[in-house]
C-alpha cells in the first residue's frame, strides 16, 4: 500500500468528498473528530457511512474516529458496523494497549480494518511509542500531531517564528519516525497547516522524505500534488538505485562495490531497495 498523501475531509461535508477524491491523494481521511462540531457528529457519521456504501474508486477511504475514552468513539464504531473502511485512524493513541483495544472493538462490530494511530497527542503517548512494534495488531502506519500535545501541556506553540519545530516537538516527530520503522509500517508525517504556503509545504515535504518519512497528511486538496511529488522518487533516483541493485546482483559475494564513482556497501543496497519499493505504482 503506497501512502504518500492522506487528505483530511470533514465527515459532515459530503459535498467535498468527490473533490477530495479527485485531488490525487492516495487516501482520504473522512474525519469524525476535530473538524466536526459536536452538534454535527451524528450527521457526519451518517454521511461517512453512506459514502462507504457507495462504489469505491482508486483512492483509499480512511475514517478518523473520536478518542477511545469518549462515548463518541463507541457511537462512531456503531455507525460503521459491518462497513469496510480501508483504515481506522485513532487520535490520542497511547501505544499498543490503545490499538489493541480499538482492534477488539472493531472486530466486535464486524469491521476488518488496520489502524493508523496518531501517536503523540498526549504526554503519556510519547513514552509508549516504542510499544507499537509488539502490538500484535495490523497497523497501516504511525503518524503524529503537533497541535494537541502543546495544548495538553500548556505550551504556547510547537513552532519557532520561522516555522521550525521547537525541540520538544522535533523530538516527538523523530520518535514517531523511528517507532514506525521499528514496527515495519509507514512513517507518516503530520500536516503542514499553512495551506496557502505551497513553497513552504514543498520544502517541508522534501525534508520529511529525506529524513525517512514515507508520506504525509494534508488538510487541503491543493497540498496533495506537492506532497506526492516529494514522496515519489525521481527518475534519476530510481535509475541510480537500479544500478546499485544490479551491481550487487552481478557480484553477490562482494561486500563493497564501486558504483557511479563511489563506494557502496550493504546499507546502500538496502536504501536502494527501499527506494525502488517506494517507486512502485500504487496497488
Amino acid at each position: 500500500m503506497r501512502l504518500r498523501s492522506l487528505l483530511f475531509v470533514p465527515g459532515d461535508r459530503p459535498e467535498r468528498f468527490a473533490k477530495a477524491a479527485a485531488s490525487g491523494a492516495d487516501a482520504l481521511i473522512l474525519d469524525l473528530e476535530d473538524s466536526v462540531a459536536a452538534t454535527a457528529k451524528a450527521a457526519a457519521r451518517e454521511a461517512v457511512a453512506a459514502h462507504l456504501r457507495e462504489p469505491r474508486g482508486a483512492v483509499r477511504l480512511f475514517v478518523r474516529v473520536n478518542p477511545l475514552d469518549t462515548a463518541l468513539c463507541a457511537e462512531d464504531i456503531a455507525a460503521l458496523h459491518g462497513l469496510a473502511p480501508d483504515t481506522i485512524v485513532l487520535p490520542k493513541a497511547e501505544g499498543a494497549p490503545s490499538v489493541r483495544e480499538l482492534a477488539q472493538r472493531l472486530a466486535a462490530a464486524g469491521i476488518d480494518a488496520p489502524i493508523l494511530p496518531i501517536a503523540t497527542e498526549t504526554p503519556a503517548a510519547i513514552f509508549a511509542l516504542g510499544s507499537y512494534a509488539a502490538a500484535g495488531v495490523a497497523l497501516a502506519g504511525i503518524t503524529w500531531g503537533a497541535e494537541d500535545l502543546p495544548a495538553a501541556i500548556g505550551a504556547a506553540t510547537s513552532r519557532e517564528d520561522d516555522g521550525r519545530y521547537t525541540p520538544p516537538y522535533e523530538m516527538a516527530r523523530s520518535l514517531t519516525l523511528f517507532a514506525a520503522h521499528a514496527a515495519g509500517v509507514a512513517a507518516i508525517d503530520t500536516v503542514y497547516p499553512a495551506f496557502r504556503d505551497l513553497d513552504g509545504l514543498a520544502a517541508y515535504a522534501r525534508r520529511a522524505a529525506r529524513d525517512g518519512f514515507t508520506g504525509m497528511m494534508a488538510i487541503h486538496p491543493t497540498q496533495v500534488a506537492a506532497i506526492n511529488a516529494a514522496f515519489t522518487p525521481s527518475a534519476e533516483q530510481v535509475e541510480a538505485a537500479q544500478r546499485i541493485v544490479a551491481a550487487f546482483a552481478a557480484a553477490p559475494d562482494a561486500g563493497a562495490l564501486q558504483v557511479d564513482g563511489r563506494m557502496v556497501d550493504a546499507p546502500h543496497l538496502k536504501q536502494a531497495r527501499r527506494l525502488l519499493d517506494r517507486a512502485e505504482p500504487a496497488r
